[in-house]
């Protein structure tokens, strides 16, 4: 069981449920037979925060939870320091906390942007674009994507200008790539050594990769995601900051994710 954030909105929830419940039900009828005039103290910050505590933990378990980016593996189109927003329910409907899902509602689609929880340590989110489904054949070679035996085209966008915290990136070259089902851009670092090889994707499993690509640890490395580590589709970005920038970087609030 991953004791999270959500582990910790449940564990909350239920405490606060418990006291505020008991009161209501049982210890009430005791203040009214001693004549007690005041609420306990631990009674009266239960009933304050027990529907704040609901409201979070049912938002965020299954409509929208935020995350912070904190490295570069998926520049350019995320970048260190953006806010994001993740849809809970585009891939099925879970339980929180345990993960199960119990409500089938949609499955990924090649090009989203994912979060996921990292196979080797399921205790760690990361985020990386979908490129192989269930059966697919995915192939890199000299830094070129194919999929299926087609090759997704990938046209020139110039040099990447890095900022902020991603300054180290600039010199990459930005390419836009046509998965077939969405275009987004990504980095090529020429300067570093091709990594290659053809991937088999099993059933139930999906092959990751970051936008970054010489920068990224992804499905080349470690391997699929299983289904059942599967926690929502990004699609929303509401704050940036960046403090080896300009801090808060205005122009990408409200950026959808593609």
């Amino acid at each position: 069981m991953d004791y999270d954030f959500s582990f910790f909105l449940f564990s909350a929830a239920v405490i606060t449920g418990i006291v505020w419940g008991s009161y209501c039900f049982y210890l009430k009828r005791v203040q009214r037979e001693y004549d007690l005039d005041n609420e306990p103290l631990l009674v009266e910050y239960a009933r304050s925060f027990f529907p704040v505590v609901l409201v979070v933990f049912l938002l965020r378990s299954f409509i929208a939870e935020p995350f912070r980016i904190p490295s570069g593996s998926m520049m350019p189109t995320l970048l260190i320091g953006d806010f994001i927003l993740v849809n809970k329910f585009a891939y099925g409907i879970r339980l929180p906390v345990i993960n199960k899902k119990i409500i089938d509602i949609g499955e990924p689609e090649r090009g989203d942007v994912m979060v996921f929880r990292y196979p080797k340590n399921p205790e760690v989110d990361y985020i990386k674009r979908v490129i192989g489904l269930p059966g697919d054949k995915i192939r890199y070679l000299n830094k070129q994507l194919t999929v299926n035996g087609q090759v997704m085209q990938q046209d020139s966008q110039g040099i990447y200008q890095g900022l902020g915290q991603g300054k180290s990136m600039t010199g990459s070259e930005r390419l836009n790539e046509n998965l077939q089902t969405v275009k987004h851009d990504i980095l090529i670092n020429h300067r570093v050594p091709n990594l290659q090889g053809t991937f088999i994707v099993p059933q139930g499993h999906y092959f990751m990769m970051g936008d970054n690509r010489d920068n990224s640890n992804d499905s080349r490395y470690w391997g699929t995601v299983p289904e059942a580590n599967l926690v929502g589709k990004a699609f929303f970005i509401w704050m940036n900051w960046d403090w080896e920038h300009t801090g808060v970087g205005f122009e990408r609030i409200g950026t959808n994710i593609n």
